[in-house]
């Protein structure tokens, strides 16, 4: 039984789910936005769900924060109750974690910020094009779980970029939510990040979006298809336009 409702959970008080939100809409899902780290609930059940999203943020799956934990241990719900779920970066870590491997910085402390290309293994063939360019803003990655199955591989510092957990869970590493105004407050307020060793300059990354951003947002709606197993619900009704929800000031991971 559907429920046209999507669980998205969030970071920061001005963080947004972005072109994901703005898509998931589109297809008449209603978004349930919760904020744990500002005191919001989960809830004890995904019945009241169609599937979960966990977005990412500047902090690390490691850090030793209530919250953190808390979402970290909720995932074994919709891991439970077998219902589709979603980690983006710090979410995919977060699920990572929740499995049993490890999250961790690479060598020399590089990062990943800006476009990339990643390859799909032979499991992600029929989701990532060979190769896919993505948007990436991380330092840190995660190992894959015993009993998971890669999806893609990085050529850099960071080869595991997507992975699948049984049948309706997956991580990833990369950022399908950006918009060119999300993009514009990351490279603004983050920018003392991009000279960090594997970041790419400004105006490379501005370049690259005009190339690959078209890309990417094919991606997004064939990844949909397949988590939600049906490409469109019912045309909306009586939703209400995301407004604030979809500004961001603050920095990503």
């Amino acid at each position: 039984m559907t429920t046209g409702r999507i669980l998205i959970i969030l970071h920061q008080e001005r963080s947004s789910p972005g072109r994901v939100g703005q898509v998931l809409r589109h297809r008449g899902y209603v978004l349930d936005i919760r904020r744990p780290a500002l005191g919001d609930p989960l809830p004890e059940t995904m019945a009241g769900h169609d599937g979960a999203i966990i977005f990412g943020g500047p902090m690390s799956a490691n850090d030793d924060l209530p919250y953190i934990k808390t979402e970290t241990d909720w995932i074994e719900i919709p891991l439970r109750e077998n219902k589709p779920f979603w980690g983006i970066c710090l979410g995919g870590q977060m699920l990572a974690r929740h499995l049993g491997a490890r999250v961790m910085p690479q060598a020399e402390n590089r990062v990943e910020i800006g476009y990339f290309p990643i390859l799909p293994t032979v499991e992600g063939r029929g989701l990532f094009t060979e190769p896919q360019y993505v948007y990436q803003w991380h330092r840190e990655g995660f190992e894959l779980p015993e009993g998971a199955v890669a999806l893609a591989c990085g050529q850099g510092d960071f080869p595991l970029q997507a992975m699948r957990y049984g049948e309706k869970a997956y991580g990833i590493q990369f950022h399908p939510e950006l918009t060119a105004l999300m993009m514009n407050a990351w490279l603004v307020k983050a920018r003392h990040r991009l000279v960090e060793p594997g970041a790419q300059p400004e105006k490379e990354q501005r370049l690259a979006r005009h190339v690959h951003d078209g890309e990417l947002r094919a991606w997004l709606n064939r990844f949909l298809d397949i988590w939600l197993e049906k490409p469109e619900m019912v045309e909306p009704s009586g939703i209400e336009p995301l407004t604030s929800s979809l500004r961001t000031t603050r920095s990503p991971n």
